[in-house]
């Protein structure tokens, strides 16, 4: 095992050494500037979930009587002006709707956007800032109409600094951007190893190393010497995205805060894209083994890169659905769960899951790699003139 590690580092560091230190480098670190397109393309992929979570309801804290009316009178306003154009009023029964009761409900109840207190004629609108201005019109609207006089009212608010409905909205927010940040950069770089290793193979170096170091070594070395070039690239993007940022300033107390924190949300980032990164860099490696042109990477890369598309979207859509199988899926199948748990990261604090998926997602890792090198050994150390007859199909399945 000793010798394997050293092997592997040596590898590592011979193809680190040839990449950051080569011209293309420099070309490869503009490559950012054009998917962003594909970037803001993806935000609106952001409008669906967004729509799930953020159904504002408003608890009304008043008289059995008043709270009638004013359910009566939504339900008449809705048939004409649709009902997503009013918030949704549910009536809190034994309730005192004293200040503090209504700071603590909203704390609680993470369905509530706001507590609506007082009398139609006097009514008061606690909530977060932003979901008060957001209904305060429409709630006077709610309570003119509801009174058999009509008549001017004037809504008193109190806002409160955050409560659970708004603290949600905000970590999906922060769920959303990780996980297009994630994918985003998998994609842009998981596909060099494969591209690298079969350069080698077409060069005939691979056989030259594999005849002196073990091909786990080599594959390991390969892998996280291509990893180590994609976070220095990463860490030059995210340098100069910074700078341009403070140079142009902005509300950054305004960022919403991940469920764990930032330090430690930033360094899960970087662990499960290195993960990511290893996963499918570990399968694009296997790919390079069956392979033997150009023609036969591209056929066989395109199904894993449409198929890494559909794990994105499964651990996408399975952010506002916490709890549930369609969740647990995306969490436990390998692809998917450094994307699903990024949005765990996000939206809750425990922290000990995160050791558990890291293990897990390392443990696939080297299963794929042990698989890699099987094939590689198949398809390449035996490769005769026979061998490079052989169709796809039988390199893959080995008859």
């Amino acid at each position: 095992m000793i010798e394997t590690i050293r092997a592997a580092f040596v590898i590592a560091r011979r193809d680190f050494t040839a990449i950051i230190f080569s011209k293309s480098f420099f070309f490869f670190l503009l490559g950012p500037l054009f998917p962003l397109g594909i970037g803001v393309a993806a935000g609106g992929l952001g409008s669906q979930v967004s729509r799930d979570i953020d159904n504002p309801v408003i608890g009304v804290a008043m008289t059995t009587e008043e709270a009638d009316r004013l359910l009566s009178t939504r339900l008449r306003l809705s048939k004409s002006l649709g009902s997503k154009a009013l918030p949704e009023l549910i009536v809190l029964k034994d309730f005192s709707g004293s200040e503090a009761d209504i700071i603590a409900k909203l704390n609680s109840e993470k369905s509530l956007a706001a507590v609506l207190s007082g009398t139609l004629t006097a009514p008061m609108l606690t909530g977060s800032e932003r979901d008060v201005k957001r209904w305060q019109g429409k709630i006077a609207l709610l309570s003119e109409t509801a009174l058999s006089q009509p008549a001017t009212v004037d809504i008193a608010t109190t806002f409160v600094r955050q409560t659970s409905s708004s603290s949600e909205r905000n970590q999906l927010v922060t769920a959303q951007v990780g996980q297009a940040i994630l994918i985003l950069l998998t994609m842009i770089l998981a596909g060099m190893v494969l591209s690298n290793l079969v350069e080698e193979k077409t060069n005939k170096i691979i056989e030259i190393l594999a005849a002196a170091i073990p091909m786990d070594a080599i594959f390991l070395g390969k892998l996280f010497a291509m990893l180590g070039m994609a976070l220095v690239g990463i860490a030059v993007w995210s340098t100069v995205g910074f700078t341009i940022a403070l140079l142009v300033g902005g509300n950054w107390g305004a960022l919403p805060s991940p469920a764990v924190g930032w330090p430690l949300f930033g360094l899960l980032m970087i662990l499960y894209f290195s993960m990511a990164y290893l996963l499918l860099g570990s399968l694009f490696l296997g790919i390079g083994a069956m392979a033997t042109t150009v023609r036969e990477v591209q056929t066989l890369s395109m199904p894993v890169t449409m198929g890494q598309l559909l794990v994105f979207f499964l651990a996408y859509s399975s952010i506002t659905k916490l709890g549930e199988s369609v969740e647990w899926f995306a969490v436990l199948f390998p692809f998917s769960s450094p994307f699903a748990m990024i949005a765990r990261a996000a939206q809750m604090d425990n922290i000990w899951q995160h050791g558990l998926a890291l293990a897990w997602q390392g443990l696939f890792t080297m299963i794929i790699i042990r698989f890699s090198v099987m094939l590689f050994r198949r398809n390449v150390m035996k490769s005769g003139q026979s061998a490079r007859k052989k169709s796809l199909f039988a390199r893959v399945t080995g008859k």
